[in-house]
């Protein structure tokens, strides 16, 4: 098939509306297109004050991040391409004035959804309004622009996790999307709180449910706008661009990563011989343009009768198990261990939830009080307790993910790839299966030291002897751990044996008296 335009051509002279710009994966769709579409004429970004910052100032701060530094040093012109309008997905109209959202119409030719509430375990108010209401209210403004030739909603591979084999198409909801949404309008949020798990049921968490009603919302605007759904898996660090290994946060694997690295979590609920369905963040933004090029390209009558749907997973391109990534990244930990580790990094992942909760007792709650209470006695300000109920909750929300498999089919995805030309395939590259294991964990690593705990690359020699030393701290411990355990087993053992020796000479008197 023909390809009808290379990708950085039908990008040239468009101007870009972009929701969720302050997240990974916004700003790394940022810096793509401009970087591989640099004829691009401007890209607005959704941004709402904080902090008392208003967005100006917020997206100077974002354009300062790393991963832009070229664009600085090299073409600042570029940069300037980027404009900040001030509004909120989760307010009507978007939080936009009059002013903004007149241009909006006017001038935007493609949009790129990405925003969300990303906390798996938001309150149901909030989740709707932000991730379905939120869609709702762009859909809306979608309608009025004059010039839209592609709208992407960036939802998740996770959205119908009661359907075992994904299918790249739109699955009905349980519930009307707008019924559920008058729902949370009027109930109390505490009563909204008490009745969420069967409001939500099958779904684990509101976060899957709040997209999967929004799937549905954006269904039902095609094929009145050109609007097109990817559904990226767990996203996780850049495999090669913006910069091997690149990340902006803690959530997810790479909190986890960090969490066992410095032998803080030393278990994981997770069926090892389940695929880990992730997908770097380069990727998932190359297969959001792909998209966007792929639905603004379409000749009308070789256009879809049903919305296309991507899903941006792995399948079988690239398969890994949860228990290989994990003992790669312990291996791999142990080579480029992080700073200030509290213990020998030596967990492990089981899927015993018996087992798992006995670990979590002794070897997360239990050192945690006992650091505190050290904390206490010399005066300094505790932590531990606070750090392990945050990993608590993150590892709570995440064994779903990991304690279930799924089936992801792709087949759309992979033509979209064959669609393009051989130079497109290189710039905006989808070959999930030309990610190298072993050399991409290496670059998340590094990626979590560098990027987010701001660790010195030069102290990893430093830190490979104090995993040394930390090694030999956890074997003595474990042997003594042990020897207690048999101690209280002899001890135990002599107990019951005396007990029943004084109870013998009594019976044996009765008998004998007899």
């Amino acid at each position: 098939m023909t390809v009808a335009k290379p990708v950085a051509e039908f990008f040239k002279g468009q101007k870009v509306f972009i929701t969720g710009a302050s997240g990974l994966m916004g700003k790394v769709l940022i810096w793509k297109l401009l970087h591989s579409c640099p004829d691009i004429d401007t890209i607005y970004v959704l941004l709402r004050p904080k902090h008392g910052k208003p967005v100006e100032t917020r997206l100077e701060e974002m354009m300062k991040t790393r991963i832009f530094n070229k664009f600085w040093n090299e073409n600042p012109k570029l940069l300037k391409k980027v404009v900040a309008v001030t509004g909120d997905v989760g307010n009507t109209d978007l939080g936009l004035s009059p002013e903004s959202k007149k241009k909006l119409i006017d001038e935007v030719t493609i949009i790129f959804h990405v925003a969300a509430t990303l906390k798996l375990d938001a309150n149901l108010k909030d989740a709707v309004n932000m991730n379905t209401e939120g869609t709702l209210r762009l859909l809306h403004l979608a309608v009025e622009m004059k010039n839209l030739v592609a709208f992407v909603h960036t939802s998740t591979a996770y959205c119908h996790c009661d359907v075992p084999i994904m299918e790249e198409r739109v699955y009905a909801p349980p519930e009307d999307p707008y019924n559920v949404m008058n729902l949370v309008h009027w109930m109390d949020r505490d009563l909204l709180h008490d009745i969420t798990d069967k409001v939500i049921s099958p779904h684990p968490n509101t976060y899957t449910y709040s997209k999967r009603l929004a799937e549905k919302l954006v269904a039902d605007f095609y094929p009145k706008l050109p609007v097109a759904i990817a559904r990226p898996s767990i996203v996780i660090p850049s495999w090669q661009e913006p910069l091997p290994g690149w990340v902006d946060n803690l959530n997810g694997p790479v909190g986890i990563m960090i969490g066992a690295g410095k032998g803080v979590i030393r278990t994981m609920l997770c069926n090892a011989e389940y695929n880990a369905e992730v997908i770097p963040v380069d990727i998932a933004i190359n297969g959001l343009l792909a998209i966007a090029w792929k639905t603004g390209t379409v000749r009308p009558a070789e256009k879809p009768k049903e919305i296309p749907v991507y899903n941006l997973t792995q399948s079988d391109m690239n398969p890994m198990t949860w228990g290989e990534v994990v003992e790669r990244g312990k291996q791999l930990a142990h080579q480029y261990p992080f700073e200030m580790t509290l213990w020998y990094p030596g967990g492990n992942i089981r899927n015993s939830v018996l087992m798992h909760n006995i670990i979590v007792i002794l070897f997360h709650w239990i050192p945690a009080y006992f650091i505190d209470f050290i904390m206490l006695i010399i005066g300094q300000k505790r932590f531990m307790v606070r750090v392990q109920q945050k990993i608590h909750d993150g590892l709570r929300v995440l064994q779903y993910f990991t304690m279930h498999q799924w089936k992801f089919r792709n087949t759309k995805l992979l033509e979209l790839r064959e669609t393009m030309s051989d130079s497109d395939k290189r710039e905006f590259s989808l070959a999930l299966e030309a990610v190298e294991p072993e050399s991409y964990m290496i670059d998340c690593i590094l990626g979590a030291r560098h990027y987010c705990l701001k660790e010195d690359p030069n102290s990893i020699p430093k830190c490979r002897r104090n995993i040394k030393i930390l090694y030999v701290v956890d074997r003595v411990a474990t042997i003594m751990f042990y020897l207690f355990l048999a101690w209280l087993c002899i001890r135990s053992t002599e107990l019951v044996l005396r007990f029943f020796d004084i109870q013998k000479p009594s019976s044996y008197a009765f008998r004998t008296t007899s």
